[in-house]
């Protein structure tokens, strides 16, 4: 359970699975840093938990084939039901000519013809 870990704990679990995602693809570090083009030192940080940019995290994730497990960390969400009804009352059905607006007309009592 990450929840109760702390940020350093959780970086060092990341780390792990990012090794052991290598190794499940019978990948050297030197090999993921030339398909990351990042540097093996670099690969070797992250796997022992001392952290990463998020770009570094993504390349890594490329060069692993496991981009596609950012979409379940977190899903788009698409667009809610209460859009989607907005949504349908803005939609233009046709397109339409500019209005004219009738001439201003003078002011008059109520009592005048």
């Amino acid at each position: 359970m990450l929840s109760i870990r702390s940020n350093s704990q959780i970086e060092q679990e990341l780390g792990t699975r990012l090794k052991n995602r290598r190794l499940d693809l019978n990948l050297s570090q030197e090999e993921v840093a030339k398909r990351s083009g990042l540097a093996r030192r670099t690969i070797t940080a992250i796997e022992h938990g001392e952290g990463s940019t998020l770009s570094t995290l993504i390349a890594l994730l490329r060069a692993l084939d496991s981009l596609d497990t950012l979409e379940g960390f977190l899903p788009d969400p698409g667009i809610s039901p209460m859009a989607m009804i907005t949504l349908k009352d803005d939609v233009k059905k046709y397109a339409s000519k500019p209005r004219k607006t009738p001439p201003p007309t003078p002011w008059k009592w109520g009592d005048e013809r």
